[in-house]
């Protein structure tokens, strides 16, 4: 069979498989993620000093700590296949499908990473505008969403673009525990026609054409978010 053959049988399928994980698996992950590294970015920047606040802090450290340490294909591994060996009288205590298993492994990663640079994005608006805040009589929680927030957003947002457009290409690794996106069906065709050349450069071409289409969308951000700058003389 030709590599111009192998192409229009196995396009169909690889986009399917595009559609019907890869992109899902992606969005849901990221905003998960995303939620989730808000509330361990605020935890851990927290001035107080109570027991329970203390003990967040060092569950958010700890949480961070093992999700950036540890390859991304372990912690799927471990959660898809290793927390069913979690037993009570002999039953499973966690047993979550591919589905489940996958996009909890990559919200959980990317909260971890997105967490220090919302995290670092906070710390670095200048105190000037909290204080200018306090003097206008405003809580911290409306300092936070109307006067931080956006300033942080503007800081965070190409690192977290880039977290974004690599969960993309990371998702490929889901096909280990069994879930059938793109890279997956790229091996089955590679096994089916024995061309495993035609078959992996064709989804190469894919994930190279999401991301640089993510990539435009991130310099349209960029350039959005940054057009009431005052830029340097």
């Amino acid at each position: 069979m030709s590599a111009w053959q192998i192409v229009t049988k196995s396009l169909p399928d690889l986009l399917v498989a595009m559609l019907k994980y890869t992109i899902p698996i992606t969005l849901i992950s990221f905003v998960l993620g995303l939620i989730l590294a808000v509330l361990v970015a605020l935890v851990r920047i927290s001035p107080s000093r109570k027991p329970l606040m203390q003990g967040l802090k060092g569950l958010s450290w700890f949480y961070v700590w093992i999700f950036r340490g540890t390859p991304l294909l372990v912690q799927l591994f471990l959660i898809f296949f290793g927390l069913p060996y979690l037993k009570v009288n002999g039953a499973p205590i966690v047993e979550l499908n591919a589905w489940t298993a996958g996009i909890l492994t990559f919200a959980l990663n990317t909260g971890a990473y997105a967490s220090e640079t919302i995290r670092a994005a906070i710390l670095s608006v200048p105190d000037t505008q909290w204080e200018a805040a306090r003097a206008l009589g405003m809580k911290k929680s409306l300092i936070l969403r109307l006067v931080v927030f956006p300033q942080a957003l503007r800081i965070a947002l190409p690192p977290l673009s880039n977290s974004f457009i690599s969960l993309i290409k990371d998702t490929s690794l889901a096909s280990g525990i069994t879930i059938i996106e793109m890279f997956q069906v790229s091996q089955q065709f590679a096994a089916l026609y024995y061309n495993p050349l035609v078959s992996y450069s064709l989804v190469a071409f894919l994930y190279l054409m999401l991301t640089t289409v993510l990539t435009g969308v991130q310099a349209w951000l960029e350039k959005r978010t940054s057009r009431y700058l005052i830029q340097p003389a």
